[in-house]
């Protein structure tokens, strides 16, 4: 019987190699400082895009704060300088719901012209009581009204485009029901809501004319010289630019135009303001702060209403 084969033995040489071939601890493991910067700055680089893309999002969502100063609680009303007037809701939604409110002033003298008031940018209707005096006296009816976000009107944060939607839904109110014809209507604005007259009425060239109490030449300053403005990409965020212009080049009816202000001296070596672009007629009063400023401006609101063309009036 032959004798088994006794296993082969392994080399010590073997023995001690093989345990160090599978042994990873003993292997070290390096990172350069090249990768650890450039993770690093990876890093840092996506948080600044990211608090500077929260910022922008607050900005672009508050930034018609700057602009915008609605109130809500109308304390003052017509009757508290003797004018007659009615409560009045408008431009429902889908579901019938009023939008905007406003008061209708009508006539002493049975005018067949009426003028939408269009107020400014700071408070709502409440504030603009005194300014409804001399247009009432000027023997108009009168649809004075907040925009969304103002008043007692629908919330919503104010802007050029729901301003020019509010301004027309006023022109569609008192035409489909109250029944008065466009060639009857005069818009009057003061601080922005006189830029916002003269956009409204370089689209309606139907209407028989516009008055703009102290517009503003450059409103959108108030949000683009702002210090957070200059942080975010302003003018990509902010869609409200108020330009009077282009709007003033495509007026087609009588204008007036009050400044508040005294005359310049002298006329601008270039005559860039939008008056001078207006080719429709137009007049422009200048008011010294006076007393007698409120005597002036009534008296250049009667003047302008009675120079009025007939075939406008009451077309």
């Amino acid at each position: 019987m032959s004798k088994p084969i006794p296993p082969r033995k392994r080399s010590r040489t073997a023995a001690r190699s093989a345990p160090a071939a599978n042994d990873s601890r003993k292997v070290p493991l390096t990172v350069s400082a090249r990768w650890i910067g450039t993770a690093v700055a990876i890093v840092l680089l996506a948080a600044s895009l990211c608090v500077w893309g929260a910022l922008c999002l607050t900005f672009w969502q508050g930034s018609w704060q700057l602009l915008y100063h609605p109130a809500a609680a109308v304390t003052r009303t017509p009757e508290s300088v003797g004018l007659a007037f009615d409560s009045v809701d408008f431009a429902p939604t889908e579901s019938g719901q009023p939008q905007l409110h406003g008061w209708w002033i009508p006539s002493s003298s049975g005018s067949r012209l009426t003028a939408i008031y269009l107020h400014g940018a700071d408070g709502n209707i409440g504030n603009t009581v005194d300014a409804l005096v001399p247009l009432h006296a000027a023997g108009v009816n009168i649809l004075d009204f907040d925009y969304r976000g103002y008043g007692m009107s629908q919330f919503l944060h104010p802007s050029e485009q729901s301003w020019r939607e509010d301004a027309e839904s006023a022109i569609e109110y008192l035409r489909d029901t109250r029944h008065i014809r466009a060639g009857s209507l005069v818009i009057a604005g003061r601080g922005l809501g006189a830029n916002l007259a003269l956009e409204t009425t370089a689209a309606h060239p139907e209407i028989a004319g516009v008055v703009l109490d102290n517009p503003l030449d450059r409103p959108t300053d108030a949000i683009f010289n702002d210090s957070r403005a200059r942080l975010v990409p302003s003018h990509a965020l902010v869609r409200d630019r108020w330009e009077m212009i282009e709007p003033a080049m495509s007026l087609r009816i009588p204008s007036l135009w009050i400044y508040r202000t005294p005359a310049p001296s002298q006329p601008p070596a270039i005559k860039t303001d939008a008056y001078e672009k207006v080719t429709a007629r137009k007049m422009r009063v200048w008011l010294n702060n006076s007393p007698d400023l409120e005597r002036n401006y009534a008296f250049a609101l009667s003047r302008w209403f009675d120079d009025l063309p007939e075939d406008r009036q009451y077309r």
